[in-house]
C-alpha cells in the first residue's frame, strides 16, 4: 500500500470549465491531477451507484445478495440458476462442495413444483370437539387429541442441513427460499427461537379456551392427572396447570394454524435449549408434516446433537428420531470457512440509522474482527503521529471503527487521516449525520477523510443518517438555484439532483470542485470493482 505525505492532499482546481473539469496542475501534483481528471470524467459511463436500497433477509421474507445491487432483482429462477449467478458476477467463489448441496436444494425444488398441499382443519374445529363435559374429565381425554395424522408419501421431504459457523448455511438458505416455485406462495423464513416464541404464545390462547374449570380440576386426583399423561407432556404442562389432553389440544391447534398459513417453512438456526421448547417441539413437527407443511432448516449440530445434556432429553429421543427419518440430513461442513474467503462486499452503505441498519452494520464489523483469535479487537489503541498520539476507539491490525463524531467531530489533520488509512485496510465510519451550512467544517474534513482513503485503497463501510451522497445536501427549505456549472459537473459523474439530495452547502469553485470529487470517489468506492482492487488483508465478510 503506498503511504501518502500530507503535502500530497492540496487544494484542487480553482475553476470548472465547460462540460469537463479542469485541473490546475499547478495547485495539484501532475500524477494526481492526471487521477482526478480521469476519475471524474469518466464516472458516468464507468461507475456503478452504490446500492443504497440493497435488502437484506427479514425474519420473514426473501434476501438479497450479490447481482441484485445492479438490477435490483435476480433472473435467476432455480437454486442451481441462482448459485451459478454469484458465481459469475463474482459474489461467491466457485465450489465443489457447494455444488453438491445446491443440487440437493435443487432436487427438492424440482419436488415442490406443482406441489399442493392438502386442505387443512379449522383449529377451531378441534377445540370445539374437545369442549364437551366428560372431555375435561381424566377419561376424556382419549380422543382425537392424542391422535396424529399419518406423513403422506407424496409430501416432498424436507431438508436438515448442518455445519459449523462459516459453512455457508445462510447462504444456501437464501438460494432455496429465493428461488421457491411461484406455486409456493404460503411461505415463511423465520429464526427457529422466534418461530418457537410464536408456537409457545398461540398453544397458550388455544389452552386459555379449553381449560377446565377450577372446580373439575379439584375434583381429579394426582394419580388419575398422572395415570392420564406421559412423562413428557406433563413436565411441559406442569408450569402453567394444564392437563396432558388440554397440551395436546393447543399443539394440535396450533399445527393447524400453522399448516393452513404456510405450506414451506424455512427454519435459520434450528437449535434445542429450553425444556419447554423439547417438550412439546417432536409433537408439532410431526402434526405439521402431516398437514403437508414442507420444511426446510439449517442447524449448527446434528440431530443427534441437539439438547444434549438436556434435562429429561430421553423424552426427547423421539423428535430426533422424527428429524433423521422425515428429513434428508445434510452435513454442510467441508473444511473451508466461506467468511474467511475474500469476496467483493455486496453493502458498504447503510441508511438510514435504524434498527435493521445498525444490526446489520454491528454484524459486519463482528465478522470482518472476529476471523483470527489472535488478533482481537483493541479499544483505544494508540496511533503516534508527528510526536502526537491518536487513539481509535476499536480496532484490530486491520479493521478500524469510528463514529462520525470521534472521526470528524474534532481537530484533525489532513496527516492524520493518512495515518489512519496507511495503517488500516478496512475503517468503518458510525452514524454520519446530514450536514448543513452550520456542519461545514465537518464535511471539509470528512472530504479530506473520503480522499486519504480513496489514495490509499482503504475499504469504507459507513452508516448515515441520509443515503450517502445526500449527506452534503443541507436543509431542504433552503434550496437554492443550481449554478450551470453544477449542472455540468452533475451531468460528467452521471448523477441527478435527486441523488445527491438537492443543492449542495458548498458555493466556491474550489468546494464545488471538491464536492464533486467525493461523491465520485464515495460511488467508486462503493463499487465491486473498488471492492477487488483494495486490500483485502484481515477481512472476512459475513455468513448471508
Amino acid at each position: 500500500m503506498r503511504a501518502l505525505r500530507p503535502s500530497q492532499l492540496v487544494p484542487p482546481a480553482r475553476y470548472i470549465g465547460g462540460r469537463r473539469l479542469a485541473l490546475a496542475t499547478s495547485f495539484i501534483p501532475r500524477q494526481i491531477a492526471r487521477r482526478l481528471h480521469s476519475s471524474i470524467a469518466s464516472s458516468s459511463s464507468s461507475l456503478p451507484k452504490p446500492p443504497f436500497a440493497l435488502a437484506r433477509r427479514h425474519i420473514s421474507g426473501s434476501a438479497s445478495s450479490g447481482s441484485a445491487a445492479k438490477s435490483g432483482k435476480f433472473k435467476a429462477s432455480t437454486p442451481t440458476e441462482r448459485y451459478e449467478e454469484l458465481v459469475a458476477t463474482g459474489v461467491l467463489r466457485d465450489d465443489a462442495h457447494q455444488r453438491t448441496i445446491v443440487k440437493t436444494l435443487q432436487g427438492l425444488h424440482d419436488r415442490l413444483k406443482g406441489y399442493k398441499q392438502a386442505e387443512v382443519p379449522d383449529p377451531e374445529e378441534h377445540l370445539q370437539s374437545s369442549k364437551g363435559f366428560f372431555s375435561w374429565l381424566p377419561f376424556g381425554n382419549k380422543s382425537n387429541a392424542q391422535e396424529i395424522p399419518p406423513i403422506s408419501e407424496d409430501i416432498p421431504k424436507g431438508l436438515y442441513l448442518y455445519g459449523d459457523v462459516g459453512t455457508g448455511k445462510s447462504m444456501l438458505m437464501d438460494l432455496f427460499y429465493d428461488t421457491l416455485p411461484s406455486n409456493i406462495t404460503a411461505k415463511r423464513r423465520i429464526h427457529f427461537h422466534q418461530f418457537m416464541i410464536e408456537a409457545h404464545k398461540r398453544a397458550h390462547f388455544y389452552k386459555s379456551k379449553t381449560h377446565k374449570p377450577s372446580g373439575i380440576v379439584m375434583m381429579m386426583s394426582s394419580s388419575a392427572l398422572s395415570s392420564s399423561s406421559s412423562s413428557s407432556s406433563a413436565s411441559a404442562s406442569s408450569s402453567s396447570g394444564a392437563s396432558a389432553g388440554e397440551e395436546s389440544d393447543a399443539i394440535e391447534a396450533v399445527a393447524r394454524e400453522m399448516a393452513r398459513n404456510h405450506s414451506v417453512l424455512c427454519f435459520d438456526e434450528f437449535q434445542v435449549t429450553d425444556i419447554a421448547d423439547a417438550m412439546i417441539l417432536r409433537g408439532l413437527l410431526e402434526r405439521m408434516l402431516a398437514y403437508g407443511v414442507v420444511m426446510v432448516m439449517t442447524s449448527n449440530r446434528h440431530p443427534d446433537e441437539l439438547y444434549k445434556n438436556g434435562i429429561q432429553r430421553q423424552s426427547f429421543l423421539p423428535c430426533i428420531d422424527l428429524l433423521k427419518s422425515q428429513f434428508s440430513v445434510t452435513d454442510l461442513n467441508s473444511g473451508t470457512d466461506y467468511r474467511k474467503v475474500p469476496r467483493a462486499l455486496s453493502k458498504v452503505y447503510f441508511s438510514p440509522l435504524n434498527d435493521a441498519n445498525t444490526r446489520e452494520f454491528e454484524k459486519l464489523f463482528e465478522a470482518m474482527t472476529s476471523t483470527n483469535p489472535h488478533d482481537p479487537v483493541v479499544e483505544n489503541r494508540p496511533l503516534k503521529i508527528w510526536g502526537r498520539t491518536l487513539h481509535v476507539p476499536q480496532s484490530t491490525q486491520k479493521v478500524a471503527r469510528f463514529t462520525f463524531d470521534e472521526l470528524c467531530g474534532r481537530p484533525r489533520s489532513a496527516a492524520d487521516y493518512i495515518e489512519i488509512c496507511n495503517n488500516f485496510t478496512t475503517i468503518f465510519v458510525d452514524s454520519v449525520p446530514k450536514m448543513g451550512l452550520n456542519q461545514r467544517d465537518l464535511a471539509r474534513r470528512f472530504i479530506t477523510f473520503i480522499d486519504a482513503a480513496y489514495e490509499s485503497k482503504t475499504k469504507l463501510l459507513a452508516s448515515s443518517e441520509v443515503p450517502i451522497l445526500q449527506i452534503f445536501s443541507g436543509d431542504a427549505g433552503k434550496a437554492k438555484p443550481t449554478a450551470d456549472q453544477m449542472r455540468a459537473l452533475m451531468d460528467d459523474l452521471g448523477l441527478t439532483m435527486d441523488d445527491i439530495g438537492g443543492s449542495p452547502i458548498f458555493t466556491g469553485d474550489e468546494e464545488l470542485f471538491a464536492f464533486a470529487r467525493v461523491i465520485s470517489r464515495l460511488t467508486e468506492m462503493g463499487s465491486r470493482q473498488y471492492a477487488e482492487t483494495a486490500s483485502t488483508a484481515g477481512e472476512a465478510p459475513p455468513e448471508y
